[in-house]
């Protein structure tokens, strides 16, 4: 018998894809592909309590840590930091809710009954310098037509958000469901990623103190500032007596999370707004608000409460939350900034250990 022959008719070794091992292998490797794929269906629909519930986790996790040695409970120590929570997240978030969704209705019926009288057009025809601008513009755009669809929109959002406060709630309780757990169990938690990972132990706690160092300065230094813009903004809007206060100071807070976006675009066109009234006095002034103030609040506030946490630059922030934001929905807020922050860390590991087979190669 030939050498050829004897090989054919040689059973499979263990290096051969034909074998046995082998076929169990990518057999194996597909289910768990499937299986991951599948899972992924699942919990898609959950994403945004999971990503509330991870902030929350992440926030609350020194308060655990306090309480867990002084109540001896693990379970007791986790109830009682959701209780905190829902106590200064969901009270305040929805008696704001529902006074901004009266104020978007009143506001909404209040432009409608501006336009259909014809009284927005007599309030620019009073400035000679800005009327032939206005005009050309109601010329090209039917401005009638398109404030009356976006109060209407306004209002059927508003009774829409209404009729879906079931879902909503439904929402809340799973976000602070999955919230008790992640605090409860989050050491299991991490030690079960790590143990998954290929990645060394050191390299995985780089990965966990990026996520929550992003995390802080997401929820700190962008949400809080916002809110304390918006706060001030609401705030001028108020002591000037310009409608609907509650709503613009959100708006302009909502504004004033993303990067490059501000509050200015709701305060600019409001003292524009004031100037045609004929109220410059309160224009400039509003002005020098939104500018030293609101404006300046966030130079001063954001370097206290991110430090250096949040290593990205202006234009990554900017894409991650904006790209978060369309992908992911509102969750993007969060999700964004920590999926480039994983992989910045990700792409460090990797440069790293180039850099380290290289010098190995020279060395050898």
């Amino acid at each position: 018998m030939s050498e050829l022959e004897t090989r054919k008719n040689a059973a499979p070794t263990a290096d051969d894809w034909g074998s046995r091992s082998h076929v169990h292998t990518l057999l194996l490797m597909a289910v768990t592909v499937a299986g991951i794929y599948l899972c992924y269906q699942l919990a898609a629909p959950f994403f945004p309590a999971f990503t509330w519930s991870l902030a929350l986790a992440v926030l609350f996790a020194p308060l655990y840590r306090w309480l867990e040695p002084k109540v001896k409970y693990p379970n007791l120590a986790a109830t009682i930091c959701v209780l905190v929570a829902i106590l200064i997240v969901v009270v305040p978030a929805m008696f704001v809710a529902e006074r901004i969704i009266g104020e978007a209705v009143r506001g909404a019926e209040t432009i409608k009954t501006m336009v259909e009288s014809g009284e927005w057009r007599r309030a620019y025809e009073a400035h000679p310098l800005i009327a032939p601008i206005v005009q050309w513009i109601d010329q090209q755009v039917d401005l009638p037509g398109l404030i009356n669809n976006a109060t209407s929109w306004l209002t059927s959002t508003a009774s829409s958000f209404l009729q879906g406060s079931v879902l909503q709630l439904t929402g809340i309780v799973l976000t602070f469901y999955i919230f008790f757990y992640f605090l409860r169990d989050r050491g299991a938690a991490l030690e079960w990623l790590r143990f998954l990972s290929p990645l060394p132990a050191e390299d995985m706690n780089r990965i966990f103190d990026g996520v929550s160092d992003t995390v802080h300065a997401t929820v700190y230094g962008t949400f809080a500032v916002a809110i304390v813009q918006g706060t001030l903004g609401g705030l001028m809007f108020w002591w000037l007596g310009l409608s609907a206060p509650l709503l613009w100071g959100i708006v302009m807070a909502l504004l004033a999370v993303v990067p490059v976006l501000g509050a200015f675009i709701i305060w600019i066109p409001a003292a524009v707004f004031m100037v045609l009234e004929g109220s410059g006095g309160k224009a400039l002034l509003l002005i020098l608000w939104g500018t030293f103030v609101v404006g300046g609040i966030d130079n001063l506030l954001y370097p206290i409460l991110v430090g250096t946490q949040l290593k990205m630059h202006t234009v990554l922030a900017f894409v991650s939350l904006v790209g978060g934001l369309i992908v992911f929905g509102p969750s993007g807020l969060i999700l964004g900034p920590v999926i480039f922050t994983v992989t910045r860390i990700l792409l460090e590991i990797w440069s790293s250990q180039n850099t380290a087979e290289k010098e190995n190669d020279k060395a050898g």
